[in-house]
C-alpha cells in the first residue's frame, strides 16, 4: 500500500486476485455439491522416470471395515453373486487384494500390474437388474477386472459393451446402499474411471486421469480442478478435507514431487502425496459425519509388482513382493494376511512369509 493509502503494489494485488478466485470457487463448490454425505478417499497415479508407474489411494471410513490381505491365484471360479443370473468366469490373472469386510474387494493388484480402487461416490445410480444381462454384485466389481484384464485398455473395451449389470447391497451395518466408483491403472500408465450416473455407465479413459476421490461425479471434479490449476500451487491450495479440496492437493502434488530415478525415492514421494490427502485419525465433522478418518493406504508399484500397505495404527510400512507369490493355478493357493481389528496387527518388511493358506472368503451378493 502507497503512504496515504493510495493504490496497492503488486503483492496486494496477488493476494486480492486470489481472494476474488477463492469466493468463486467457493460459490462453485456450493452449487455442485447437493448432497451433505461425503466420504474422503482418494486415489492418485504417479508417472515416473524410466516407466515407472506408482498407484496410491487412502482408505477413509467412520468405522472399521476389517481389511485384511489376501492372496488369490489363477484359475479361481467365479460367481456374480447376483442371483441364478449371474455373471461368471475363471480368473486369468493372480492377485493381491485388500478386503472390506472380508466380503469384498475395495482394493488391490493383479499379477500383469493392473491396479483396481473403489471409492465412495454418494451420486451412483445403477441400471436396474431387470436380468436381461447377467449380474454382478458391487463386491465383485473390482475383482472382476483384476481377475480378467491385463491392461486398461482392455478393460475399457470390455467393460463399454456392458457385459453385465452391477448390482448393489447395503453396506454391512448400515441402512445404506455402497455407493461406489471405480478407478483402474495399469503398468503403461494408462488409467480410467468408471462411473454410473443416472442409471448409465460413464468411463473416463485417458492417461492424464491421475486422480479419483469422491463427490461430486468425476465431470465435476476435472471443472473445478481446472480452476485450481490456474493458480500456482506453492502459493495456494484448498486445505479442508472435503473430496474437491483434497482432489486439487493430490493433483499438483502428484506432478510437482521429482521424477525421481530411485525407485525407493519414488514411493516415498508418492506416500507422502497420499498422506498430504490423508485424513488425521480421529478427526470427524460434526455436520458430514460421512468425513472420516484415514484407516490405511496402499501404494502400488506396478513395474516392480510390489504393492505397499501402511495402516493409520502401526508404526511401519510393509509391501508384498510378487516376485515372492506362486500365482500359478495349478499349485498357487489362496493366502490370506490378517491385520487384525483396525488393521493394528505389525509386520515389516516383505510379509509374502506372514500369509496363511486360507479358505477363500464369499463375496457378498444377493
Amino acid at each position: 500500500m502507497l503512504a496515504g493509502g493510495i493504490g496497492e503494489g503488486p503483492i496486494m494485488s496477488l493476494h486480492r486476485s486470489l481472494c476474488v478466485r477463492f469466493l468463486l470457487l467457493t460459490l462453485a463448490f456450493r452449487a455442485i455439491i447437493v448432497s451433505p454425505v461425503i466420504q474422503a478417499c482418494t486415489r492418485v497415479v504417479f508417472l515416473g522416470a524410466n516407466e515407472d508407474i506408482i498407484t496410491a489411494r487412502s482408505m477413509d471410513w467412520n468405522v472399521d471395515i476389517g481389511t485384511n490381505l489376501w492372496i488369490f491365484p489363477r484359475g479361481m471360479s467365479r460367481s456374480g453373486e447376483a442371483g441364478p443370473k449371474s455373471i461368471q468366469w475363471t480368473s486369468k490373472y493372480g492377485s493381491v487384494i485388500a478386503s472390506g469386510y472380508d466380503i469384498s474387494t475395495t482394493d488391490g493388484m493383479n499379477e500383469r500390474g493392473l491396479v483396481a480402487n473403489l471409492l465412495w461416490l454418494v451420486e451412483s445410480e445403477y441400471p436396474r437388474f431387470d436380468q436381461t444381462k447377467p449380474g454382478l454384485a458391487i463386491s465383485l466389481w473390482a475383482q472382476y477386472v483384476l481377475d480378467n484384464f491385463a491392461t486398461v485398455r482392455e478393460a475399457v473395451d470390455a467393460l463399454t459393451t456392458e457385459p453385465f449389470t452391477v448390482v448393489t447391497a447395503n453396506v454391512p451395518g448400515q441402512e445404506r446402499l455402497a455407493t461406489l466408483h471405480l478407478s483402474i491403472s495399469d503398468a503403461t500408465g494408462d488409467s480410467a474411471i468408471i462411473e454410473y450416473v443416472g442409471g448409465k455407465q460413464v468411463i473416463h479413459h485417458d492417461r492424464k486421469f491421475q486422480v479419483m476421490t469422491n463427490s461430486p461425479i468425476f465431470e465435476k471434479q476435472l471443472a473445478l480442478d481446472e480452476y485450481w490449476k490456474s493458480i500456482p500451487g506453492t502459493v495456494m491450495l484448498p486445505g479442508t478435507n472435503r473430496a474437491a479440496d483434497r482432489f486439487a492437493r493430490a493433483s499438483f502434488y502428484i506432478n510437482a514431487i521429482p521424477k525421481d530415478e530411485e525407485p525407493a525415492i519414488a514411493v516415498a514421494s508418492v506416500f507422502s502425496v497420499i498422506r498430504n490427502a490423508s485424513v488425521p485419525y480421529g478427526i470427524s465433522t460434526p455436520d458430514q459425519p460421512n468425513i472420516s478418518s484415514t484407516r490405511w493406504r496402499t501404494v502400488a508399484d506396478q513395474k516392480r509388482k510390489i504393492y505397499f500397505f501402511e495402516s493409520a495404527v502401526t508404526p511401519n510400512v510393509f509391501w508384498v513382493n510378487f516376485k515372492d507369490i506362486d500365482f500359478a493355478s495349478e499349485t498357487g493357493r489362496v493366502m490370506k494376511l490378517d491385520l487384525g481389528k483396525n488393521q493394528s496387527h505389525v509386520f515389516a518388511g516383505n510379509a509374502v512369509n506372514n500369509f496363511q493358506t486360507s479358505k477363500p472368503f464369499k463375496f457378498m451378493g444377493l
